[in-house]
């Protein structure tokens, strides 16, 4: 008997990238160190007797640069990871024995996009918007799903558009939108494995403010174990309108680390 899974596949999908690309001097959190790479062989450096010549570079980045995924080791609260585990003393030799990003389990899931710009029918939300409770209820409303238990909640706010200009990307100065600590508990509440954004953090930033505080996160990680995707790719997504889809999403194994960059797909029928 056919795998219904394998029959899908066979009757036709298509894949839609929701990662940015990686380069040196891409936009990049000043929490966070930035991405460099560079060839450190080129061809002809060295020539093999047959003729052969390889290059390779050397890639320096953190684990929360790019289209990146946080473990629940990334923030704590009060000394505490989530379920109560001891910051300090989950951090052992220089990595966690906790709540790594290694110990995140690869996702296979249903995605649902909030696509809360087009609810709202704009191209990209205000600088320093706060998104709400009541603009997912539109969001959902206006693809026509809801995320649920297990779910990929994905949150559109057209701010991708501004990835190629780093100093109005990360705003800064004129703040950007981003889910409120209202909308975090909104998805909370709906059970979801993950939440993403187009965003460089999942919050709202306020103009001047910076990454000051982020409740977003602490309710998300450190309360209800959601892991966090942050500097998507949602613009093909959304001119697809698919309001829901399959969602694929694989961390690095990289032991006791605090997160992790990804290449997140949204799989569709053809």
């Amino acid at each position: 008997m056919t795998d219904p899974l394998l029959a899908a596949v066979r009757g036709g999908v298509r894949t839609i990238d929701l990662a940015q690309p990686l380069f040196t001097g891409m936009p990049s959190s000043p929490n966070h160190p930035g991405f460099r790479m560079t060839l450190i062989r080129r061809h002809g450096d060295m020539v093999r007797p047959d003729g052969g010549s390889a290059a390779n570079e050397l890639i320096i980045t953190g684990g929360h640069v790019g289209t990146h995924v946080d473990a629940l080791s990334h923030v704590s609260h009060e000394g505490c990871l989530h379920g109560g585990i001891d910051a300090a003393e989950a951090t052992v030799n220089g990595r966690f024995a906790h709540h790594g990003i290694d110990r995140m389990e690869p996702l296979v899931r249903r995605g649902v996009l909030l696509d809360v710009a087009a609810a709202h029918g704009v191209e990209c939300l205000d600088p320093g918007y706060g998104v709400s409770a009541a603009d997912l209820d539109r969001a959902a409303a206006h693809g026509g799903a809801e995320p649920g238990p297990g779910d990929v909640a994905l949150v559109r706010t057209g701010w991708a558009t501004r990835f190629h200009d780093a100093p109005a990307y990360l705003g800064q100065e004129d703040g950007v939108p981003g889910p409120t600590e209202e909308a975090g508990r909104w998805l909370a509440e709906r059970g979801i494995a993950a939440a993403g954004a187009d965003t460089t953090a999942f919050e709202q930033i306020p103009a001047g403010k910076g990454h000051s505080v982020l409740p977003v996160h602490r309710l998300l990680l450190v309360e209800h174990g959601i892991h966090i995707i942050e500097h998507m790719r949602l613009e093909d997504l959304a001119r697809e309108g698919a309001g829901e889809f399959v969602f694929v999403l694989s961390p690095l194994k990289i032991v006791g680390g605090t997160g992790s960059p990804v290449r997140p797909l949204a799989v569709v029928s053809a």
